[in-house]
């Protein structure tokens, strides 16, 4: 049996809350009970919302908290040329095409329905003839064809935690964006790459992004890639069941060290299940 390996991996573009810490010791307590390995990988990607001061935040909260992870740190931006080499064996297998449109023209489209994240992609780009002087010129994405990605890969499963097997239905995310306007890589094929690419054993993460897998799991058979165990722990919520997010004033761990709290207890009492006053387990 192959040792335990997990990750946190946020995103720098805010310092790390409640929910941070709920996740990345959830993540950090599995590998550790086994005797495994707990990395850091930053997904800093988004170059408009990323900054070097949240990384050394997240880094010092962290380390008050008392989650210390082995190895070097992994930063999504140095790896782009991996990315590049995965986006490019599946242009070469016609399995991607370019995508123009803007979130307007997406909304405006009548046929649209919606999917786990909102709208559906309504496939305006997918069938336009090769333009290579339109693509030189205009900034565009790459989108994955589901459709063929599908027929392609076969029916797939993932694999929870505890052994069971959950039939894959990525078709319900529509032809999700692969490489982004702004950005050269989108967080699906990131995120699938550099699983496989650290040797990551369970993926322990938050169950916001439970729709995701089906599209990670397409993905890493695709890429002929292996495919870990999926772990998604339930999130924390406001007593009025209102999700933490960085967006609606989330209590950051930073404002926790200020104001003088015991980390060590901290961490003793989420691991009991007990939460600050004015929160819960979503569900519970």
């Amino acid at each position: 049996m192959s040792e335990t390996v997990t990750r946190f991996a946020p995103s720098p573009t805010g310092r790390l809350h409640l929910g941070h810490a709920w996740s990345a010791l959830q993540a950090h307590d599995l590998a550790t009970a086994r005797g495994g390995h707990f990395l850091l990988r930053i997904e800093d990607i988004d170059v408009t919302r990323s900054r070097p001061a949240h990384v050394s935040g997240i880094i010092e909260d962290l380390l008050w908290l008392g989650l210390d992870w082995e190895g070097e740190i992994l930063f999504q931006s140095e790896r782009t040329a991996l990315y590049a080499m995965a986006l490019e064996d599946l242009k070469a297998r016609g399995l991607v095409y370019p995508c123009f449109c803007t979130r307007k023209d997406i909304a405006a489209s009548a046929s649209a329905p919606h999917g786990p994240d909102g709208l559906l992609y309504p496939g305006l780009c997918r069938d336009l003839p090769p333009d290579a002087a339109r693509m030189a010129g205009t900034p565009h994405g790459w989108r994955l064809d589901m459709a063929k990605a599908i027929a392609a890969a076969g029916p797939l499963a993932w694999i929870t935690g505890d052994g069971t097997a959950v039939r894959a239905t990525p078709e319900i995310h529509g032809d999700v964006v692969l490489a982004r306007k702004d950005a050269p890589v989108s967080y699906h094929l990131a995120v699938t790459v550099d699983d496989a690419d650290q040797g990551i054993t369970h993926v322990v993460r938050g169950a916001d992004l439970y729709a995701a897998t089906h599209v990670h799991r397409l993905l890493q058979h695709l890429l002929g890639l292996a495919s870990p165990a999926y772990i998604h722990h339930p999130l924390i919520a406001t007593v009025d069941g209102e999700r933490l997010a960085k967006r609606n004033g989330a209590p950051d761990i930073a404002g926790l060290r200020d104001r003088g709290v015991d980390p060590a207890r901290f961490m003793a009492d989420l691991r009991a299940g007990r939460f600050p006053d004015g929160y819960r387990l979503m569900g519970g």
